[in-house]
């Protein structure tokens, strides 16, 4: 009470009321602005804040999987103007109250959830909380705006193991798309290793069929020019040409084989026998 209440004057605040009191007995409320009272014999008892409050409850419980977890609640409530008689008088101590309720709530509702469930539904937890205060607070002149599940923490050896099991998992599906991965890899690689040998066998054959017709047109041609000389005589001379041209390339690779000199002697020789013997049945055709 101001100093001025000795005139009989009150000054209630902007979203408050005051309680006043006859000799202890109670007599009226008084709304804000500039109100009087009969002082002495009246008095304010008690000034009520119309503004939210906010009241943060701890919890413990256990979930179904049986692991303890502490939740914690954040209520938003304010007295109702015209039930500031009952909060002031029916309720020795709100906040005790309120606590007794959000208990009650949580340790009904989340031991029906797994730990898991029990985290996917905090809104569901928080919507039984609000209705249960509610209905029970509104007979006391309070009003709850709103309850918010802010925390609900394990046990500090769950929490580890939990971060544990998602590490594994993760580990898992980086080491399934790894070898997922390796396995394009080694398919492209196996395909492209396909392509080249293809396209590596239809140059050796194109190479072939080139060798081929260039060998048929030097037969050809050999033969018109020189008389008596067959087309197999032709192809021994291009069989030596060839694997003395073998000889020069092994040799400019500094790959060194076994080779016996004799093999060359002797399809020389047999090169020459051959002509030799051509001549001989041209001059006894001729004569």
């Amino acid at each position: 009470m101001a100093c001025q209440s000795c005139f009989c004057i009150e000054c209630v605040r902007t979203q408050e009321v005051a309680v006043v009191e006859n000799l202890g007995q109670y007599s009226t409320v008084l709304d804000p602005g500039f109100q009087f009272i009969l002082w002495p014999i009246q008095s304010v008892a008690k000034r009520l804040s119309l503004r939210i409050q906010q009241l943060d409850v701890t919890c413990e419980t256990k979930t179904k999987d049986n692991v303890f977890v502490v939740v914690g609640v954040a209520v938003q409530y304010k007295v109702i103007a015209e039930g500031a008689y009952d909060a002031h008088y029916r309720l020795t101590d709100p906040h005790q109250q309120i606590r007794s309720y959000v208990f009650d709530v949580v340790r009904a509702t989340v031991p029906k959830m797994d730990l898991d469930e029990s985290f996917a539904n905090k809104n569901k937890i928080a919507k039984s909380i609000k209705q249960q205060l509610t209905n029970d607070m509104s007979n006391y002149g309070y009003e709850i705006q709103g309850a918010l599940v802010t925390d609900m923490s394990p046990d500090a050896r769950v929490k580890a193991s939990m971060n544990e099991i998602n590490a594994s998992k993760r580990l898992k599906e980086a080491a399934s798309e790894k070898a997922e991965a390796d396995k394009i890899r080694q398919v492209k690689a196996a395909e492209a290793e396909a392509e080249a040998r293809y396209l590596s066998g239809v140059g050796v054959a194109r190479q072939r069929t080139a060798i081929v017709n260039g060998l048929k047109g030097a037969i050809n041609d050999f033969s018109v020019e020189v008389d008596g000389v067959t087309a197999k005589d032709v192809m021994d001379i291009l069989l030596l040409s060839q694997y003395m041209d073998m000889l020069t390339s092994v040799g400019a690779n500094t790959l060194f084989l076994e080779h016996d000199p004799s093999s060359v002697s002797n399809l020389q020789a047999q090169l020459s026998n051959n002509f030799l013997k051509k001549k001989q049945q041209s001059g006894k055709m001729f004569g």
